[in-house]
């Protein structure tokens, strides 16, 4: 649909209001959804391994009457609910969790020790993953159970591998468009840790980043750390690259886009007086348009070589850039008029005092990917207050993947099913 259709659904939405069933229906189900949302808590799942989880939430959803489709693209689901003629919406939530030890001491803590690349970790749902997939049982139960307020078909994505930026793309590769139709809208939450719950933040545009994983291998002429002149030492190539990097922002990308360039390890070198023969990093890169996108992997690679060049290495021994193309997400573009769409449902369900712009981030998201296909489906991702007023006026704010940060459990479970509920039933109309 392009912005005409939208903009008779916008017109015929403003008509409606939040219903008082919707705010019985939600605090009545409350209980159910704390006590779900504790269990997927308690029991978190790796990347690539949410079986557990992606069957809790395939048994839930039959129950309620969807038609569940499982190991789309791994361990992902699909559960449709169709309800006569109008628009078919996909509505998403991601299902792992990450591999650190919890460090909260709530009574629902989770315990959970699973192998990870080889080594024994603790698992937590330190990225609120477990608070989406209780909010997207809740919409759900909401509109499974109240099939008179609304018409269409409600597309649910039970998506593995977010953390690792794969698992969108499995689906898609699956034929999710292909086997189950390609939906009119796309949306999904991600939790906010700085955000008051019972509020929402939203932007149009560039909200989340294009994000690139890549390695790059400095090598050198190793010798005695005593004999420096015999070497061609890549520690101090490495540093001078290091160094360099920081002029792509600053020089090389315009001011008015935005990047950033990071190098997060830096591995060389085995003995205290040794000069080695080669030094290791890894980095991430983060932009919002392809364009820059294209020109910082550009530069960072003449840099590599012009330091190279300068050390008098000759060109079969210029450093090896390795681009993690599988690690890959595109940057999340909020379609406006959808944005617009979304942002007025939210003020009718929770009041305009709580939907607040929020500001573009350097993280990723490769919900993105729904959106980003030859298909061009409007996606738009927004933000749940998960957060007190206490909390933030005591800065006590533990971030994304901190192993102290969790979400105030009720109200935010509360305010995501109430505005996703009134979005679909807008986006829907009976």
């Amino acid at each position: 649909m392009g912005f005409t259709p939208l903009l008779l659904l916008y017109l015929l939405a403003s008509l409606l209001s939040a219903s008082d069933s919707e705010s019985s229906f939600v605090e009545d189900d409350l209980p159910y959804l704390v006590d779900f949302y504790k269990v997927r808590h308690q029991e978190p799942e790796l990347s690539l391994h949410e079986e557990k989880t992606a069957k809790a939430l395939a048994g839930e959803l039959r129950q309620i009457g969807f038609e569940v489709t499982e190991q789309i693209g791994g361990h992902g689901i699909v559960a449709m609910l169709r309800n006569g003629d109008g628009p078919q919406v996909l509505y998403r939530t991601d299902m792992d969790a990450l591999p650190m030890i919890e460090r909260t001491e709530l009574p629902y803590a989770s315990e959970v020790i699973s192998e990870n690349n080889g080594q024994q970790v603790g698992v937590m749902h330190s990225c609120g993953h477990d608070m989406h997939m209780t909010v997207w049982l809740g919409t759900a139960r909401y509109l499974a159970s109240h099939r008179d307020e609304w018409k269409g078909t409600l597309m649910l994505i039970g998506q593995p591998a977010e953390e690792i930026g794969v698992g969108a793309k499995a689906m898609l590769n699956d034929g999710l468009y292909q086997r189950f139709g390609v939906p009119d809208y796309g949306l999904a939450l991600h939790c906010d840790p700085t955000l008051e719950t019972g509020s929402v933040g939203l932007s149009d545009g560039y909200s989340m980043a294009n994000t690139d994983k890549m390695n790059i291998t400095i090598y050198g002429v190793g010798s005695h750390g005593a004999a420096p002149h015999m070497s061609i030492d890549p520690i101090v190539m490495t540093a001078m690259f290091v160094m360099e990097l920081q002029t792509i922002v600053s020089r090389n990308v315009k001011p008015i886009d935005d990047a950033v360039v990071s190098v997060g390890a830096v591995n060389g070198g085995t003995q205290f007086n040794i000069i080695p023969s080669e030094v290791q990093l890894e980095l991430t890169i983060r932009s919002y348009t392809d364009e820059v996108r294209d020109l910082v992997h550009r530069r960072i690679r003449e840099i590599a070589e012009g330091v190279a060049l300068a050390a008098g290495l000759p060109k079969e021994k210029y450093p090896k850039v390795f681009n993690f193309d599988d690690a890959y997400t595109p940057a999340n573009f909020n379609e406006a008029n959808l944005t617009q769409f979304v942002r007025a449902s939210a003020i009718k369900s929770i009041g305009e005092e709580h939907v607040f712009e929020a500001e573009p981030m350097m993280v990723g998201e490769d919900f993105a990917r729904y959106g980003r296909t030859a298909d061009e489906v409007p996606t738009v991702l927004y933000w749940l207050g998960t957060v007190t007023e206490e909390k933030i006026a005591a800065g006590d704010l533990p971030g994304l993947h901190s192993p102290y940060y969790y979400p105030e459990i009720e109200e935010t479970i509360s305010t995501g099913v109430r505005v996703n509920v009134q979005t679909l039933r807008d986006l829907m109309p009976k």
